[in-house]
């Protein structure tokens, strides 16, 4: 089993590094200067080298500290209940979250195709290998901020050890019960495509967590040590029975197969997410419209597939409308929360452009576009000229902004009324303010990613991403957006700067765009 992770860590090694000097090559003018026999240039691939195993270490502990800070730590100033136990509350129902939606061993990559598949590695020993290095990895990466966090909460020493085994325990008993699953049905889960059970679960879980502290009621750490004993039990019994399975060939290229991951040529990563989407198109002969010209053209791609457009956002609202229920209800009934909320809508509205940045559909939306129109039209010359492009451009715009504007308009009306029942505010402008500047937030994403769609169009023929450059923008607008969770700036300042930085940045994008779009939106090779 040795030799067997060792072949497939060298395997997964040379695909990053290869993937490293494409990422390279791809950057804007390097890749004029660079020559296609990079790949063979020893220095390089020393460097990238370098470049893949500080990616492996680093991929250890970046994730898990983002997790803990953003999802737990940040979170502990909204409540005023013991410190301590609240930590271990949302480490668990969190903990529980992440067990179902992430098992490591029913994730289908492309490293596990090319093993199993293509080389013909033996899964069992190759997916349990694996298995056990990430586990492994996810015990270390955790345990120093679970130790630092800990301590600044004052989580008892023994607790603050003890969680990421809690973690691993709860990854082995999801994996066992889908192994029992699949025993059972013959059906592999594969955890790109959670059921609406998953979800529902999830949804449950995250109530729980956040819920739950709003009406004073928190795992304490002797019901934690109950939970804790129960999970060890069971997930030693479960890493047992996984690591007795021996239907893992058969499991395995049932997940990679069916779901049409990383196959050659037709059966694409991205082609599962267009079959997907090609069932939810609404093929109707009675759509029609009263626009002309290009608003006609997109008028009716928006009808025949609003499904896919517009299901999530309806389904974000659902759940944006039941959580401020949830808190008006919470503020009505406990004057302790009221007076937190009151205090966390006068200095927390940087945090919303995190939350604005996850919920924005617009680079699902582009996606989508590419997949169901452009990935065809861009085929044809006339589809490429820049009267085209800036017609399509104008109204898609107009749809990006339309479509995110239901979810950003709940927020911004229920954080006014928030604050309005939490105690209000002495500058009556506070609750325009909450209004305008998430809704700027929404049309500043809108803008954004449409504009990065146009101008550094990612995408190939066979619907892959290439290009490195849009990556590196997703990353830094990822992490600026990550950035302003930590910062707390006064309601009114902030979202005036907001509002205005929002309209210049359009106004400049869509300026850049309409010069430049013309040029840069094409199919990559």
């Amino acid at each position: 089993m040795i030799e067997t992770f060792i072949t497939s860590f060298k395997l997964k090694n040379t695909y990053r590094i290869n993937s490293i000097i494409y990422s390279i090559k791809q950057l804007p003018i390097i890749k004029k200067i660079l020559p296609n026999s990079l790949y063979k240039n020893k220095g390089l691939k020393i460097f990238a080298n370098i470049i893949s195993i500080l990616y492996e270490i680093l991929s250890i502990f970046i994730g898990k500290i983002i997790y803990i800070v953003a999802m737990i730590f940040m979170a502990l100033s909204w409540y005023k209940t013991n410190q301590s136990d609240m930590f271990i509350h949302l480490f668990t129902f969190l903990t529980l979250c992440g067990g179902v939606l992430n098992t490591y061993m029913l994730n289908p990559t492309k490293d596990k195709y090319y093993a199993i598949v293509l080389m013909n590695i033996n899964a069992r020993e190759y997916g349990l290998s694996n298995y056990y290095y990430q586990l492994l990895k996810l015990i270390i990466g955790f345990l120093p901020f679970t130790i630092l966090f800990g301590m600044i909460t004052e989580v008892p020493l023994w607790i603050q050890i003890v969680l990421p085994f809690f973690v691993v325990a709860i990854k082995l008993i999801v994996m066992n019960y889908s192994i029992y699953y699949f025993k059972k049905t013959n059906k592999a889960s594969n955890e790109n495509l959670p059921t609406k059970f998953v979800w529902g679960f999830v949804g449950v879980c995250l109530l729980l967590a956040y819920g739950l502290p709003a009406i004073n009621i928190v795992l304490n750490k002797n019901i934690f040590l109950v939970i804790f004993i129960i999970s060890i039990i069971i997930g030693i019994y479960s890493l047992i029975k996984i690591h007795n399975f021996k239907d893992y060939k058969k499991m395995y290229k049932q997940i990679l197969t069916e779901n049409n991951v990383y196959m050659q040529e037709k059966n694409t990563g991205t082609q599962a997410i267009k079959n997907v989407s090609l069932k939810q198109i609404e093929l109707n002969e009675n759509y029609t419209s009263n626009k002309s010209g290009f608003a006609y053209f997109h008028d009716l791609f928006v009808k025949r597939h609003s499904k896919i457009l517009t299901k999530a956002v309806k389904k974000q609202s659902i759940v944006i409308l039941f959580i401020f229920i949830a808190l008006i209800i919470g503020i009505l009934i406990n004057n302790g929360l009221k007076d937190r909320i009151n205090k966390i809508l006068m200095v927390y509205l940087p945090y919303f452009v995190f939350i604005m940045y996850c919920i924005n559909r617009s680079s699902s939306v582009t996606q989508a576009m590419f997949m169901n129109c452009d990935y065809s039209m861009l085929t044809y010359r006339i589809y490429r000229t820049p009267k085209v492009i800036l017609g399509i451009f104008k109204e898609r715009l107009k749809t990006l902004i339309v479509i995110n504007l239901l979810p950003a308009t709940l927020i911004g009306l229920g954080l006014a009324l928030l604050l309005y029942l939490s105690g209000g505010t002495n500058n009556s402008l506070n609750y325009a303010i909450l209004i305008i500047s998430i809704i700027a937030m929404s049309v500043f994403f809108s803008v954004h990613y449409l504009v990065m769609y146009y101008l550094l169009q990612p995408y190939n023929v066979s619907t892959e991403m290439k290009s490195s450059t849009y990556t590196v923008v997703q990353g830094i607008t990822y992490f600026v957006c990550w950035y302003m969770i930590q910062i707390q700036l006064p309601t009114f300042s902030f979202g005036i700067a907001t509002i205005v930085f929002c309209i210049l940045y359009s106004l400049i994008s869509l300026f850049v765009a309409y010069k430049y779009a013309p040029k840069t939106f094409k199919l990559r090779a």
